[in-house]
C-alpha cells in the first residue's frame, strides 16, 4: 500500500500564498487518484481538489476555484496543493488522500489511504 505525507504547511498573512506537497512511499503514486482535503476545528471535513491518474484532469470546490491549483509529478511521487490568495477561513489542517480506480471522488469516505495532515493557518 502507499504511504502519504504532508509537507509545506505554516503561517502566512491573508493575500499570501503556500505549496503543500503530498510525497508517497511504499508504491509510486502514479496509478492513484490524489486528492486534498481540509478541517478546520469544529466542523466537517471538506473537498478542496483532487487529479486523477489516467490523464491528470483536475477537480476543484468552489471555494478555492480560481485560488488553488493541484497538480502531480510522477518522476517525484508527489502532488502539490498551490494555494494563492488566502485568506482566514482557508485555515485548516490540510489532508491528502489516494484511491486505486477509474474513478476521481470528491468524498472523503472514498479514499483508502491519507496522510497526517499539515497546518495551515492565515493570520488576518
Amino acid at each position: 500500500q502507499v504511504q502519504l505525507v504532508e509537507s509545506g504547511g505554516g503561517l502566512v498573512q491573508a493575500g499570501g500564498s503556500l505549496r503543500l506537497s503530498c510525497a508517497a512511499s511504499g508504491r509510486t503514486i502514479s496509478t492513484y487518484n490524489v486528492g486534498w482535503f481540509r478541517q478546520a476545528p469544529g466542523k466537517e471535513r471538506e473537498f478542496v481538489a483532487a487529479i486523477g491518474w489516467t490523464n491528470g484532469r483536475t477537480y476543484y470546490a468552489d471555494s478555492v476555484k480560481g485560488r488553488v491549483t493541484i497538480s502531480r509529478d510522477n518522476a517525484k511521487s508527489t502532488v502539490y496543493l498551490q494555494m494563492n490568495s488566502l485568506n482566514p477561513e482557508d485555515t485548516a489542517v490540510y489532508y491528502c488522500a489516494a484511491r486505486n480506480g477509474w474513478v476521481v471522488p470528491t468524498t472523503a469516505s472514498a479514499y483508502a489511504y491519507w496522510g497526517q495532515g499539515a497546518q495551515v493557518t492565515v493570520s488576518s
